[in-house]
């Protein structure tokens, strides 16, 4: 390992937890607002499907991922007719790792959100004419914006931590899918202690920053 490389793991690691937590937020905030308001046959047991992740070691997370995304699945196989290239071992597999197992904590941080709003305030919306998409845009979300905000921000910090699931589907390639986890994981397993602990300061630094905003916002609530 070399301090030349240092800033690497630390660059991809954000660009993998930008583009799960954006897309962690955008299906979360569909999952979390329908489950927050529709009574149906089944719902706890698809509720029990999307949290399920965050109890399962992120191992077996990772091996279901690899069946789902390998050659010999349809998704692996249009992925590669589209691409030209397999989607495992990519920055984008580790990207999708992290948006499986960092999903759970933003749907429940938002579904929380949107069971504290005030019914009769959509209601009242809806009854001076404002439309679904109106009623949603005005109402409902400016008042479950700490916790839409809160549960970005836990998202992007579970992407950016993401390890076991990671290494299974994108492997550790310096430059190409080594994420500050991995990096850390390999520089410790070949020695380099101080390259491990500068990782580990930074990861440590990241999600310091990234909680505390969380905090802060959950405390204004």
């Amino acid at each position: 390992m070399e301090w030349s490389t240092f800033f690497e793991p630390i660059g991809l690691s954000i660009q993998i937890s930008l583009v799960a937590s954006v897309i962690i937020f955008v299906c979360a905030l569909a999952a979390a607002r329908w489950m927050a308001r529709a009574r149906f046959f089944g719902r706890s047991i698809l509720e029990t499907i999307l949290l399920l992740p965050l109890v399962l070691p992120p191992t077996v997370v990772g091996l279901v991922l690899l069946v789902l995304l390998g050659r010999r699945s349809w998704i692996g196989q249009a992925y590669e007719a589209i691409s030209g290239g397999p989607i495992l071992f990519t920055w984008g597999a580790a990207a999708i790792a992290a948006v499986v197992v960092a999903f759970p904590l933003a749907y429940l941080q938002m579904k929380t959100g949107f069971e504290g709003v005030d019914r009769d305030l959509e209601d009242s919306a809806r009854a001076n004419g404002a439309n679904e998409w109106q009623v949603f845009r005005y109402i409902t979300m400016p008042l479950a914006s700490r916790s839409l905000t809160s549960a970005y921000l836990l998202a992007f910090c579970r992407g950016l931590g993401e390890f076991g699931a990671t290494l299974m589907v994108a492997g550790n390639l310096p430059g190409r899918t080594q994420t500050i986890p991995t990096a850390i994981y390999a520089a410790s397993d070949g020695g380099s202690m101080k390259m491990a602990w500068a990782w580990s300061g930074s990861m440590i630094l990241m999600s310091f920053i990234m909680l505390l905003l969380s905090n802060r916002i959950s405390k204004d609530t």
